[in-house]
């Protein structure tokens, strides 16, 4: 999973071009919910944030399955 800042000090996306929506509508490519992809341009910096940490956690379940 990609994350970072971009040029202009704004945390990117997530999406790492893999969108494919599995049962529940979670990305298998960037492990948010259709939701959260909607919701990204309107999250402030500490939402991203905070999210980027849930789809970590969220990568490393769906690894254990």
């Amino acid at each position: 999973m990609q994350s970072g800042q971009n040029n202009d000090n704004q945390i990117a996306s997530p999406c790492v071009r893999q969108c494919c929506l599995d049962q529940r509508d979670i990305c298998l490519g960037c492990h948010r919910s259709l939701d959260e992809i909607l919701a990204w341009h309107t999250m402030d910096q500490q939402q991203k944030s905070a999210l980027l940490e849930t789809l970590q956690q969220r990568a490393i379940a769906r690894k254990k399955r």
